[in-house]
């Protein structure tokens, strides 16, 4: 283990079909008024509002709800969360969904504790909140690990800026996780949830230090895993036990676990951002279009690792390849994997089709100081335009 490292994650975890039961009990600790935040209403499509609402009353709270949290939460979103939040004095905040729920109920729990402008004061000067009104989660859509971490991905549609921060002080006080509510998702929903945790482990993964390490070994055990039960999910979707398997390494991606004693790329997240702030796309999908790209292009940089991946977790026999075939080989059973899931592995399937679009994207993008090859414009044009 090269580089020192902090780990701290006090994110009380509830796993299980009884998951539930526990939220009565955690509500005691806040105050009177809970607002519950959610998307357009799958909740209630499975019953799980209804629970909710009936859990609420049992404790005696009163309810404020911020509904209608869609895909890759606006700037705007957020303010009318803000809004809710001080209009009401809330006390507490649920966040019932997906990545996208959490992420929106974050920035609202930053922007409402706080007298300053969201935007410009935490996600582009990268302030640390120095307040937070508490909130938990309850899972319906697993991909993103925003249960169990402290990071916010916003779109600001007015300056097409999609970015994402993460603090210290930003995570959950518990999240509850049940695998049955993830069985009525689409198979889009589920396919772009595994995409992106591969790339939340991928991103920790290609990046120094690269000597032997824990993390790196419990990241090939996560993808291993995951590609495993993604076959099988695919196959039944509601099998409890490789959906639950899924769940929990979604939350194991992205706990700052796997990143102890690693730099981290998040290259491909902020190519993908940037996409998404022009054409709105899903986060997963585009991550499986862009990732192929991406990592031959910056392949003969971090080559060890690459041929340690191709062989480790794709089970590439090595015999008679140089490490360069080795290692492209793994990509391409990495691609071969998105596809055989269903995962969209061009961006022209997605709609991504403009050159001049596309240069725009590569100019105003996000560069990480940290990955094997730092990019420049160009290196990303040609990386978007190969995955088209």
């Amino acid at each position: 283990m090269q580089y020192d490292f902090i780990f701290h994650n006090p994110t009380k975890m509830y796993f299980g079909k009884s998951a539930l039961e526990n939220l009565k009990e955690e509500l005691k600790h806040y105050g009177q008024t809970i607002m519950l935040a959610y998307g357009k209403g799958a909740i209630k499509k499975i019953g799980l509002y209804d629970e909710l609402m009936k859990i609420f009353k049992d404790a005696g709270k009163n309810v404020v709800e911020f509904s209608g949290i869609m895909p890759n939460p606006t700037a705007a979103k957020v303010r009318e969360g803000i809004k809710l939040v001080r209009d009401n004095n809330v006390d507490f905040i649920l966040a019932v969904g997906g990545g996208s729920t959490m992420d929106c109920v974050k920035a609202v729990s930053m922007g409402a504790a706080n007298d300053v402008d969201f935007w410009e004061h935490f996600y582009m000067n990268y302030n640390i909140p120095e307040k937070m009104i508490p909130y938990g989660t309850v899972v319906t859509m697993v991909g993103t690990g925003s249960e169990m971490d402290g990071g916010s991905v916003i779109t600001n549609e007015d300056v097409k800026i999609k970015t994402g921060v993460v603090y210290p002080n930003m995570l959950p006080a518990f999240s509850i996780l049940n695998p049955k509510y993830t069985f009525s998702l689409s198979k889009f929903q589920m396919v772009s949830g595994i995409c992106d945790m591969m790339s939340h482990i991928m991103e920790q993964y290609f990046s120094e230090s690269d000597e032997d390490n824990v993390s790196d070994d419990l990241s090939e055990a996560l993808m291993k895993n995951i590609i495993k039960n993604a076959y099988i999910s695919v196959e039944n979707p509601e099998d409890y036990n490789a959906r639950g398997n899924i769940m929990w390494a979604a939350s194991l991606a992205l706990n700052t676990l796997l990143s102890c004693s690693k730099k981290g790329d998040w290259e491909v997240h902020n190519i993908e951002h940037q996409i998404s702030a022009y054409y709105d796309v899903t986060h997963g999908m585009g991550l499986a279009a862009i990732s192929p790209s991406y990592y031959r292009h910056i392949m003969d940089y971090g080559l060890s690792k690459f041929k340690k991946f191709a062989t480790n977790v794709f089970g590439v026999n090595p015999d008679g390849k140089t490490d360069k075939e080795i290692a492209l080989e793994g990509i391409d059973k990495l691609e071969e994997f998105f596809k055989n899931i269903g995962a969209t592995t061009k961006l022209s399937e997605l709609g991504v089709t403009n050159a001049e679009e596309l240069d725009k994207i590569a100019e105003t993008c996000f560069v990480s100081e940290s990955a094997y090859k730092v990019m420049t414009a160009d290196d990303i044009k040609t990386i978007l335009r190969n995955a088209l």
